[in-house]
């Protein structure tokens, strides 16, 4: 059984001239409410993987108290074409906290080793390169 953390829009658009992706975190709507406010302050943070490798991690600004954060944060990775096939984006959307450690309310991937929506917004944004492709994707558990 499925629990609700909430889900996340962000568009992936692709430049095979210049072997660059650029990941834009739109906003998250309905996030598990994560402290004892009954709110959040999510950030997301989005990782380049290649075959079980992290090759890169980058994260957006935080935004305090809110289950539905807007962010508009575009995030560049450099993806050579002959390469773009091979990797995926991890993403997780975190909850920032002063004390103790950021947990993580859910997560997301797309790229190459994601399933259902996740791959098929990957393959889009590959079959229509230099137009951003938006989606909402529903965040996960941790596995």
């Amino acid at each position: 059984e499925s629990i609700d953390l909430g889900e996340i829009m962000f568009s992936l658009c692709y430049l095979p001239t210049a072997g660059r992706m650029t990941f834009t975190v739109i906003k998250c709507r309905n996030l598990k409410a994560m402290d004892i406010t009954g709110a959040s302050d999510p950030y997301v943070k989005v990782s380049l993987m290649c075959e079980g490798r992290r090759l890169k991690k980058r994260k957006t600004t935080t935004k305090k108290n809110t289950l539905n954060p807007v962010y508009n944060e575009a995030i560049i990775f450099d993806i050579p074409p002959e390469n773009v096939d091979q990797v995926s984006l991890s993403i997780a959307v975190m909850d920032y906290d002063r004390v103790g450690h950021n947990e993580v309310i859910g997560v997301c991937r797309t790229g190459i080793d994601a399933e259902g929506l996740g791959r098929d917004h990957w393959n889009e944004m590959l079959a229509y390169p230099r137009k951003p492709i938006t989606h909402w994707h529903p965040l996960v558990e941790v596995r």
